[in-house]
């Protein structure tokens, strides 16, 4: 059935003269990658097509893959809009996506808010970019992939599996993986970028550490309430981030980052895990996302204790009923 929506998808890019691609609010590396990497498939492949990258924000960390396109409406008239890792469409950045001709869905979170035209929806898959790598080898001998949009890809597949870590990874994913390093991705330049931290980073991952919570259960929370963020000049996105720095916590098999976002009134929830889904409990508050790795949103800290606390007892019926957990 797949085979049949990439010939679809293949069908339908190469019927339209200007072909939008958007990706999810407050992106990842793998909804900039996925996004930046088809473009530039596109333009190498047709130059003869308007290809435009269309978002309403960016990740300023993630900058040193390259910029955006600014288009007016009348560029939506009769265009093809393909939206790429973005679950539903109220995550959509780019509001003006409905004023194309038609819309293409390709994502690898559960379905949810089935909004394409076409859905290519593979929830199995480790990243949105492991589609995007695995569209170009299906069309290889049609398409041009350049070095460049091989590391886009690549840097989104290593970024959302938390470099090839995460459950999902299976052999297909190493497969196109080793297929994209051959395509010339500069590995060192490419973990530099990544994985380098300034000294700021460094003192704001003290701070964690300093102020890690742990539920009875072994939850592993902490709260970035607006005075941290500005105390250390965060974005949303990077205040986000810190999620990561509690994964490795003997023990603790589910942590979550709380972080305060007074501009729309609400507190943004970062949700990961190691065994045990958390998928259900993400969409109970306001959110969802794949089956360890997921979003929420809750509107009081009396919510996000009810959230907490809903998190403990997963956590210890979990432990009661599995044996073998770390």
């Amino acid at each position: 059935m797949n085979e049949d929506i990439k010939n679809t998808i293949l069908e339908r890019i190469e019927s339209y003269d200007t072909i939008i691609v958007s990706r999810h609010i407050r992106p990842d590396g793998d909804a900039i990658g996925s996004t930046k990497g088809l473009v530039k498939i596109l333009r190498d492949t047709y130059p003869e097509k308007k290809i435009y990258l269309v978002n309403e924000d960016f990740s300023e960390d993630l900058a040193f893959l390259g910029g955006e396109d600014t288009v007016s409406d009348e560029t939506f008239a009769g265009a093809l809009q393909i939206v790429i890792d973005t679950g539903t469409r109220a995550r959509i950045s780019n509001r003006r996506f409905a004023l194309a001709k038609e819309l293409i869905k390709i994502d690898h979170h559960i379905e949810a808010d089935p909004y394409g035209d076409i859905n290519w929806v593979e929830d199995e898959r480790s990243s949105a970019c492991e589609m995007i790598a695995d569209f170009y080898r299906t069309f290889r001998d049609r398409l041009k992939i350049s070095p460049e949009a091989a590391t886009d890809i690549y840097a989104g597949m290593v970024t959302d599996s938390s470099r090839f870590r995460h459950a999902e990874v299976t052999g297909e994913t190493m497969r196109l993986a080793g297929m994209l390093l051959d395509c010339g991705v500069d590995i060192e330049t490419l973990f530099a970028n990544l994985y380098m931290e300034d000294f700021e980073r460094l003192k704001l991952k003290s701070f964690v550490y300093e102020h890690i919570r742990i539920t009875q259960n072994g939850v592993a929370y902490i709260y970035m309430d607006e005075a941290v963020q500005s105390e250390f000049g965060l974005s949303l996105e990077a205040a986000s981030d810190v999620v990561s720095d509690l994964k490795s916590i003997r023990g603790s098999l589910l942590w979550i980052a709380f972080i305060d976002n007074k501009a729309q009134n609400s507190i943004r929830v970062r949700l990961r895990s190691r065994f045990l889904g958390i998928n259900d409990l993400a969409i109970k508050y306001h959110g969802g996302g794949h089956n360890m790795a997921a979003g929420a949103t809750v509107y009081s800290r009396e919510e996000m204790q009810a959230l907490i606390e809903d998190a403990d007892r997963l956590l210890g019926e979990y432990k009661q009923t599995h044996e073998g957990w770390l």
